[in-house]
């Protein structure tokens, strides 16, 4: 904005369509909670005009949703701040999400930092990416032009990049809601407990048939690559696999000697930072793996 320019520093709009409307001028700075933002403007000055997104209640929503094929959804507004989604999902399918939620930064965080805002951020170490991954997660994004979707697999292209258009919105996030028998697990290495960037996190959800065989396996992990990626190796070699004896089945693949063994975490490409090696991150990577089948199996195992 030139110094003649009388156009408010902050707008708060109250409607999704007041929203996009002003989203039509590429000007804006989009925020939602924040906690992203503005501790990477620390020490500057604004150079862009705020639109903050958090009076808009629709935002704000979750609820379940039936599509024209009968498939049931849980639609979470861009704006559900992690706190709400930590409490919102007790059963064993959903669990992955609220253990990320229940990891993300601190009480404050968690009760400010909104959904969408972590994955619009792109950053390779978000919490809440893995999580949706492993739950099949498709988003709603909108424009005054329309809407379109998008598999979340889709819209993260790499570090802070997404594919979101200059006028567009992230809506909602849409998981498929899981079967009765189905279970998830979501866990993360750090220095500390809370308040901590991310060294691995690892997100799995398995999803049973009516034989107790593993009809669908998801399988991803964060931090060890620009964008959080699938282990489809993994997933296919469990699938179909009748519950009571995947466990020994993934025992078998993280043996040390076992053949095969770091070809299973192809896909993942770790880096050197202050947080941890690239060789650290892999044997982490695979530790932890190993941890979220056989808990998110043993949920569902009954021997």
């Amino acid at each position: 904005m030139d110094a003649a320019d009388t156009s408010p520093w902050a707008v708060s709009p109250k409607t999704l369509a007041d929203a996009l409307s002003l989203r039509a001028d590429p000007r804006w700075l989009v925020v939602a909670g924040g906690t992203d933002v503005y501790p990477a403007q620390v020490g500057r000055s604004l150079a862009r005009p705020i639109l903050d997104l958090s009076a808009i209640a629709a935002l704000r929503t979750i609820e379940r949703r039936t599509d024209p094929g009968g498939r049931v959804w849980i639609r979470m507004g861009a704006g559900v701040r992690w706190s709400a989604l930590r409490d919102a999902f007790a059963s064993p399918g959903l669990q992955a999400l609220a253990q990320a939620a229940a990891e993300v930064g601190g009480l404050q965080i968690q009760n400010r930092g909104t959904l969408g805002g972590n994955l619009c951020n792109a950053s390779p170490a978000a919490d809440g990416v893995p999580a949706l991954l492993a739950l099949g997660a498709e988003l709603e994004l909108v424009s005054a032009r329309g809407t379109r979707r998008l598999p979340l697999s889709d819209f993260i292209l790499g570090s802070r990049r997404t594919a979101l258009e200059p006028d567009e919105l992230l809506h909602a996030i849409e998981i498929p809601e899981p079967a009765p028998d189905s279970a998830s697990c979501f866990l993360k290495l750090g220095h500390r407990r809370y308040l901590v960037i991310s060294i691995v996190m690892v997100a799995a959800q398995i999803e049973l048939d009516a034989q107790r065989s593993i009809a669908s396996c998801r399988l991803a992990v964060g931090s060890c690559s620009a964008v959080a990626r699938r282990l489809t190796a993994i997933e296919a070699a469990l699938t179909g696999l009748h519950i009571d004896g995947a466990r020994a089945v993934v025992e078998r693949l993280f043996d040390p000697g076992a053949d095969g063994r770091d070809a299973l975490l192809d896909g993942l490409s770790p880096i050197d930072d202050v947080r941890g090696t690239a060789a650290y991150r892999r044997d982490a990577a695979r530790e932890l793996v190993r941890r979220a089948l056989c808990a998110t199996i043993a949920a569902r195992s009954t021997n």
